[in-house]
């Protein structure tokens, strides 16, 4: 959807299948960056959460959608679920790199949406489909807190390479070993510390991964185990 325009309870949805596999790069045997950052707004979820979302928050039945005062119902693209689940199954560190100008209410977000239970399966020898980015749907089943697949958090107003300083420091993870998602060409400057960045368009997808993990291989003469 646009940009810039309000997200409703009407935007289109596609139900959570009950198999998702993997990233292709996450089965084919080849080098892994060890930690994948991640920006939030239009990159993990469709909504600038400091312009578009009203406080308070309450989670909707099953978790995977939040409505704000308004009833405005908000969540992740479709993907990003089983994203982070491979991530985690395969050792990866995840962060958030986000300069939303209101942290606390990313960080809200990102406590009260939950991961489908459809998603923790190891689908490391499902095929992979494309699909474009799009919110996940309500369904149900709790799942776990988005926030408990991530290992750093850094939102809040500011340049990008703070952010990422501020993760080496705590991981203690090289910046030739991290590979950024983020929707704004700008934020590139982080390539200077040594980061990798894939720009995205629309939000993360299973397919944007293979994408940028490729591209991370390349820059970093990684293409054979």
């Amino acid at each position: 959807m646009p940009r810039g325009l309000s997200v409703s309870s009407t935007t289109p949805t596609t139900a959570v299948p009950s198999a998702i596999p993997w990233p292709r790069t996450f089965t084919d045997g080849l080098p892994l960056p060890k930690l994948l950052a991640f920006d939030l707004d239009y990159t993990l979820w469709p909504f600038w959460v400091d312009t578009h979302v009203t406080p308070p928050l309450k989670a909707e039945a099953g978790g995977l959608k939040v409505k704000d005062r308004y009833g405005e119902s908000y969540g992740f693209y479709r993907d990003v679920g089983s994203v982070l689940v491979a991530a985690r199954q395969k050792g990866i560190k995840v962060a958030a790199a986000s300069r939303t100008s209101a942290p606390d209410l990313g960080r809200e977000m990102l406590s009260l949406l939950r991961i489908p239970s459809s998603t923790m399966t190891n689908g490391d020898d499902a095929s992979s489909t494309s699909s474009k980015a799009r919110p996940s749907s309500g369904g149900s089943g709790s799942g776990e807190r988005a926030a408990n697949f991530f290992d750093y958090l850094q939102i809040y107003p500011g340049s990008k390479t703070t952010h990422f300083a501020k993760i080496r420091d705590a991981s203690g993870i090289d910046y030739e070993e991290m590979l950024f998602f983020d929707d704004e060409a700008r934020n590139r400057n982080v390539e200077t510390l040594g980061v990798v960045m894939c720009l995205v368009r629309d939000g993360v997808t299973r397919d944007e991964i293979d994408r940028g993990v490729e591209l991370w291989r390349k820059r970093n003469r990684r293409e054979r185990a």
